[in-house]
């Protein structure tokens, strides 16, 4: 029996030696993808409003020859502004195709709510990526570079035709009564579309905006209906009912903006030094008036346009420098230059509490100063 159970042992091993000896089928290699090429026929874009509905965008790239069915291969594409490495890009998904095209009005929305500017070129960057349907083996393109121009559209919110627009409620200064204080309760027309001002409101109390100063036959509400204490969202435009904004349950100085294009507003808290003036003086070497103080009025008196607006036009002496007064008389508070040294800060720059003096102009002559506290900032134009 011992030799028996040998045998079949031997008999055993030698077929195993035999079957391990035959020779199996070779594995399948699949090559790497490639990444796609991006190009466009029109590197320009500029559409026209009446365009709006037209493809004013084209794409396309090279197979990437990814290891599976192209139909099933996924795209996706990036767009942003250049500079910013695509934090912010708008983003477009294509399966299985080697092109795609953005309608006119679909690329202006995307601009538009980066907050470029009507009618102004501004460079973009484009990629495509191209990965399995699971993301697996992404392949990143080269980076392409578009130089487009939003077109003008018609703002969310209807403009003023007035042109101004004023605060009023209980979380300003005046209260309800209007008509409203003004200058002090006036925004100042920042751009086509926006309106801002600087104010110093009540916390926790309400308020809405006026397109006529005295009258209560229009005005602009919040949607942001049983929201207490916004500070941003969107408005809209009523002749009765609506709802009042309501203002952040800390008073304080905010600056506040009313954004038509988008129908958006905004308040920020913000701190000046000396606070927001009621009156403005101004006073140096570079004025009519010299350093003495109190200065020559009205001449050296700057006009206050709205909440956040003054301006006074007066002969500059180059060489000298000036600075803001509050208060007539006093040296006990001043606003000056954030930065004196600043190349053309003789021209314009960020103002200050108890800044800097203000060098004058590079030459001598008549110019409309003004300061604009929504900004920060100070200009002079001959």
């Amino acid at each position: 029996m011992k030799r028996i159970h040998k045998y079949l042992s031997l008999a055993v091993m030698a077929a195993g030696v035999f079957t391990s000896c035959e020779k199996a089928d070779d594995l399948s290699v699949y090559s790497e993808a490639t990444a796609a090429v991006l190009s466009t026929p029109t590197a320009t874009i500029a559409p026209p409003p009446a365009d709006s509905n037209k493809v004013s965008m084209i794409l396309n790239w090279t197979d990437p020859k990814h290891a599976t069915d192209p139909k099933t291969v996924k795209y996706v594409i990036e767009i942003d502004s250049t500079t910013r490495n695509f934090t912010r890009a708008y983003t477009r998904t294509v399966i299985g195709k080697l092109t795609d095209s953005i309608i006119a009005k679909d690329l202006n929305a995307v601009m538009l709510a980066w907050g470029f500017e009507f009618n102004k070129a501004y460079d973009l960057d484009v990629r495509v990526t191209s990965s399995y349907g699971n993301n697996n083996e992404q392949k990143r393109s080269n980076v392409l570079k578009i130089r487009a121009t939003p077109y003008k559209i018609p703002p969310k919110v209807a403009l003023p035709a007035s042109g101004r627009v004023f605060i009023v409620g209980g979380a300003t200064v005046g209260g309800w009564n209007n008509p409203v204080p003004v200058p002090a309760q006036e925004l100042a027309r920042i751009d086509e579309t926006t309106f801002g001002g600087v104010f110093q409101l009540n916390g926790g109390q309400g308020y809405i905006f006026l397109p006529v100063n005295g009258s209560w036959d229009s005005k602009y509400t919040t949607l942001n209906t049983g929201a207490g204490g916004d500070i941003e969202g969107g408005f809209e435009f009523r002749t009765s009912g609506g709802s009042d904004f309501v203002s952040p349950s800390t008073s304080g100085l905010y600056k506040v903006t009313l954004d038509f294009q988008q129908g958006r507003y905004k308040l920020e808290a913000i701190t000046i030094v000396n606070g927001l003036p009621n009156d403005l003086y101004i006073v140096g070497g570079a004025t009519p008036g010299g350093w003495n103080n109190p200065v020559p009025t009205p001449s050296q008196q700057l006009t206050r346009r709205n909440s956040s607006q003054w301006d006074v036009t007066l002969n500059f002496t180059t060489g000298q420098a000036y600075l803001l007064l509050p208060v007539n008389g006093s040296w006990s508070q001043k606003y000056g230059a954030e930065n004196a040294t600043a190349p053309n800060a003789g021209l314009g720059g960020k103002i200050k509490g108890e800044g800097a003096d203000i060098p004058a102009p590079p030459t001598s002559g008549s110019y409309k100063f003004t300061v604009d506290f929504y900004k920060g900032e100070y200009k002079l134009t001959q």
